[in-house]
Formats: structure tokens, C-alpha cells, sequence
């Protein structure tokens, strides 16, 4: 069997008033909460995927300010690797209202709201993102080096 794990991206957006980016949305037949995140397309630069999966799930443009890492998760549900690439973005303006199939509703939530959802968090990866971003890790961007760009 050979093994192939899936190539996503995943954005921690913070706005003013010290609230997180969320996406409400139905997977596995379960209402879970998420960062914006989706697969990276084939030919699709990291950056561009990042801009194109927080438009579709929440109405959001966004400008990436700086990478977070590569976060590995295998899903119990499904036995999938996951290789996240996480990256923390400046909202700029919600643009639309209209988001991918799936997708309940986009909410600003607090750091406390979040930590509150507990097993209502698609992955063990949402919190860890968020409270990596807290706690000051970031890179350049340019530490991932994307020839599609």
C-alpha cells in the first residue's frame, strides 16, 4: 500500500479585539469548529491556497503576515496523515457572504471560547495553532519555498 498523506494549509487570523477566525462547518456528519483550512490544489502556490480556502469559508480576504509550521496530524476518523501548513494572516475586508458547501458560518471567537469548545474542535491542531501564535513562534514567509509562486 503506498501512503499518501494530504498537503493542507490552515490560517490563524486575529482581529483587534483579540478574537480568532473560526469556520462552523459539518464534517463527518458532526458540526466541528476549524481555522480556515483545505487542501492545496494541484499547480496552487501555498500562499494562494491560503487566500482562496479563507475566502471560500468565510467571505474573508486575508494577507499572510507569517508561517506558524508544518503540523503532522493523522485523523483517527479516517486514518489520514495530514501535513498542515499553518500560516497567521491579517484580515482585510469580508467581501461576501456566500461559502463553500459544508460550511455553517464563519465566527470571531475569544481565546476562552475557544478552549470552551473542547471535543467540538475539528482537530487537536486548532488550539495548538492558535496558542502557538500567542505564544510569538512565527517565520518568514519565505521559509517555505514554493516554486508555483
Amino acid at each position: 500500500m503506498t501512503w499518501k498523506p494530504h498537503a493542507t494549509v490552515a490560517v490563524v487570523v486575529e482581529n483587534e479585539q483579540g478574537q480568532f477566525l473560526l469556520v462552523e462547518e459539518i464534517s463527518n456528519g458532526k458540526v466541528v469548529f476549524n481555522q480556515p483550512a483545505g487542501h492545496i490544489e494541484e499547480n496552487e502556490a501555498v500562499l494562494d491556497a491560503v487566500r482562496r480556502e479563507t475566502l471560500e469559508e468565510t467571505g474573508w480576504e486575508v494577507e499572510p503576515q507569517f508561517f506558524l509550521g508544518v503540523y503532522t496530524y493523522k485523523a483517527p476518523a479516517n486514518g489520514v496523515t495530514y501535513h498542515r501548513f499553518c500560516y497567521a494572516a491579517r484580515a482585510t475586508k469580508q467581501v461576501t457572504t456566500e461559502l463553500d458547501t459544508g460550511i455553517i458560518q464563519p465566527h470571531w471567537l475569544s481565546i476562552e471560547e475557544i478552549r470552551g469548545l473542547g471535543d467540538k474542535l475539528r482537530s487537536p491542531l486548532v488550539l495548538r495553532c492558535i496558542e502557538d501564535y500567542r505564544n510569538g513562534r512565527q517565520f518568514p514567509l519565505d521559509v517555505v519555498v514554493d516554486d508555483q509562486t
